[in-house]
């Protein structure tokens, strides 16, 4: 079967993917031919963006969630179109539903299709493999015929990781449900005992969802360091914190002057959500100045505890599992799961807690919200694994997501660049470690396309 040709292929259509589709639309000067691989039939709902639920809010505030570096206030702009009689500074503060980003992001494509002379083609299939040419790729397609292009842009989202438990792998479905799985959870009976492992924001969202529905049964929320997300606060004055002087530190040096900036934060009566926010701009910087040796250090003693700082939720959100804890429906355990056993009409759980104590649970299901993947060659995707198995592409530092240059374009095994082939988002964790809010993604998307173009502009 001939392949199909285009200039530009993006491999994931969800924010990411979609944020370079609109670039490359808006970018083009020429009647290039796009394609985007998702077999999803919208676009830009991965697995963050998917969820028609009215409860499950962004953990961005809106004034902060433009798909434009270049025109922050854009998705303001676009709600307040829908909403003309509410004051613009309350939408910007505000946190809404993730249908409503995902539906602005879907408008901007749509614009972006009408006002430029570039096509995009929707492939509803997915990439198994990526093979170099002499003029520039070959991707293998399931469902479908090869497809050719000129550039390539890995936008592959989130993958999760596997429960990590022995057996857990031979529950069955019903039993056993992602996070993500709104279906699967709609068929969670109210009054079912329930444990969700992980405690990170995929928690959040099975939590409110089961909350929302009106759930009766205990759930459990069982994690190795039992720490939940916290709360963003309104109001908190901005924060002057001497980045300069904290790149210079090693990590130990840095978590303490971090520390003595929040202490100073607190005694003049500002929180430390405003030390965290002033450190939000440079995330990637104070990641990519630390030295291999304090990487892996933050990776291993630190990450979990950044997390529920960094990754904050909506005030009331945070209300809400405050209370389902105070009422004991919400039950948390700081614990390792080490196994997980299909019985008759439950799943039995043990693990064991940080002195060696016991746990063990009886319940009807299990929720996995480990979060997600980072280690590329633990993701169990063939199109990654070729990549990978092939040389084209090396796993990232720790072995977190893919080896790329500044500007997006993967390196081989080699170490050298291979023109013509980009990554946005997750797959550049491991080199930016800031990689996969938007914020950081319609930077990466510009940049991105911008490379794209320049390999499959005009012959």
């Amino acid at each position: 079967m001939s392949a199909s040709p285009f200039d530009v292929a993006i491999v994931g259509g969800g924010a990411a993917g979609t944020l370079v589709a609109i670039q490359l639309l808006r970018q083009a000067t020429t009647a290039l031919r796009i394609a985007l691989l998702e077999p999803r039939a919208m676009l830009g709902r991965g697995a963050a963006h998917a969820t028609e639920r009215p409860e499950h809010l962004l953990n961005v505030r809106a004034g902060g969630m433009s798909a434009f570096d270049a025109a922050p206030g854009d998705f303001v702009d676009w709600l307040q179109d829908a909403e003309p009689d509410t004051p613009r500074a309350q939408i910007a503060e505000a946190f809404v539903p993730r249908q409503r980003f995902a539906a602005y992001l879907a408008a901007r494509l749509a614009q972006a299709r009408a006002d430029s002379p570039a096509t995009l083609q929707h492939l509803p299939a997915r990439a198994l493999s990526l093979e170099r040419e002499a003029e520039g790729f070959l991707l293998q397609v399931d469902g479908a015929g090869p497809v050719r292009a000129r550039a390539v842009v890995l936008a592959i989202g989130n993958a999760p990781r596997p429960l990590p438990a022995r057996g857990a792998r031979s529950l069955p479905p019903a039993r056993r449900i992602e996070a993500w799985d709104n279906a699967s959870l709609d068929g969670i009976e109210a009054d079912a005992a329930v444990c969700i492992v992980g405690s990170g924001l995929s928690m959040v969202d099975a939590a409110l969802a089961l909350l929302a529905a009106g759930h009766r049964g205990p759930l459990h929320v069982l994690s190795r360091h039992g720490l939940m997300p916290l709360p963003h606060v309104d109001g908190a004055p901005a924060q002057a914190v001497d980045v300069e002087a904290l790149l210079a530190l090693p990590l130990r040096a840095r978590l303490r002057a971090v520390r003595g900036e929040v202490a100073r934060a607190q005694a003049q009566g500002v929180p430390w959500q405003a030390v965290m926010d002033a450190l939000r701009p440079h995330v990637q910087r104070l990641w990519t100045t630390l030295s291999g040796a304090d990487q892996r250090r933050f990776l291993r003693h630190v990450v979990r505890l950044w997390d529920v700082h960094r990754h904050r939720i909506a005030a009331p959100v945070h209300a809400q599992l405050q209370q389902a804890l105070a009422r004991g429906q919400l039950q948390r355990h700081r614990a390792r799961l080490d196994t997980a056993m299909a019985g008759a009409r439950c799943v039995q759980l043990h693990g064991h807690g940080p002195h060696g104590e016991i746990l063990a649970l009886e319940v009807a299901h299990v929720i996995n919200a480990t979060g997600v993947e980072l280690r590329v060659q633990a993701m169990r995707n063939p199109l990654l694994a070729e990549l990978v198995g092939s040389g084209l592409a090396a796993p990232g530092p720790h072995g977190i997501g893919l080896d790329t240059c500044p500007n997006g374009r993967l390196r081989d095994a080699d170490g050298q660049p291979v023109p013509g082939l980009l990554a946005i988002g997750s797959l550049r964790i491991g080199a930016l470690w800031e990689s996969l809010a938007i914020p950081e993604l319609r930077g990466q998307a510009e940049v991105v396309a911008r490379e794209a173009l320049a390999v499959s502009g005009p012959r």
